[in-house]
């Protein structure tokens, strides 16, 4: 049975299951999941927080994690100031990046959200410098994004939180725990159809005559077909009978 199961990700994580080559081990999935054989179905930045998904299944995971799907990703994002209307039209018609425009996203200010556990260390606070709360809805999965996005219009990022991925949220689910979902139906690839097209003979006749091979005389006479045209064939002529007269 495949198996997908939803992670509220603390901050300062490694977003995978081990650190090697580091003098000093940093924490990694290990530390809070103790499920074996599930993966990471994309990834969230050590500095950020929130939902991950993981599974077993590479199908679910490449289907989850392929940005050609556009599947749209949620952020709680705090930033530095107040975005006015022309920043938040900015980060909705595409932001240009070093590595292109993004893609059209929703963004709206919001307050802080309801129940928000305590980030540790907490954030930097400038007291001259207001802060405030952005969702953020993208389609896409660039290195470190939504943090490029805020500081190109002007209000870097504090602090980062996934909400959603999809129809997966965070909602029930505390800090640094884990739970198991229904796994969805993946969609395959549309299977190609060897019908023709309506009212396309041309088609037909086409794939009919290699179904049942080349037409040749030995063929057609199997089949009681003529095998060739008239010319040069002697029609047998019917014999002429005299009339007899009887006499008279």
């Amino acid at each position: 049975m495949a198996r997908l199961i939803r992670f509220n990700k603390p901050f300062d994580v490694l977003p995978q299951f081990t650190d090697r080559g580091q003098e000093t081990p940093r924490k990694t999935l290990s530390d809070f999941i103790d499920c074996p054989d599930v993966y990471p179905a994309g990834r969230l930045d050590r500095d950020s927080e929130g939902l991950m998904l993981l599974t077993d299944t590479g199908r679910l995971q490449a289907w989850i994690s392929d940005p050609a799907h556009k599947m749209p990703k949620t952020y709680w994002v705090q930033v530095e100031g107040k975005p006015d209307a022309g920043a938040l039209q900015a980060l909705r018609d595409g932001v240009d990046l070093k590595d292109g425009m993004t893609r059209p996203a929703k963004a709206d200010l919001t307050d802080e959200p309801a129940d928000l556990w305590a980030r540790t260390p907490p954030i930097r606070v400038r007291k001259s410098i207001p802060d405030s709360w952005i969702a953020l809805t993208i389609t896409e999965g660039r290195n470190r994004q939504v943090r490029r996005m805020t500081a190109a219009i002007g209000h870097p990022t504090l602090r980062l939180i996934r909400y959603s991925i999809g129809i997966w949220t965070l909602d029930g689910l505390s800090q640094a725990k884990w739970d198991d979902l229904e796994v969805p139906h993946v969609p395959g690839p549309a299977k190609p159809s060897f019908k023709p097209a309506r009212g396309n003979t041309a088609v037909a006749k086409s794939r009919a005559g290699k179904k049942n091979g080349p037409s040749t005389p030995e063929h057609a006479a199997n089949r009681g077909q003529k095998t060739g045209p008239t010319e040069g064939r002697v029609k047998a002529k019917k014999p002429r009978h005299k009339s007899r007269r009887s006499p008279s």
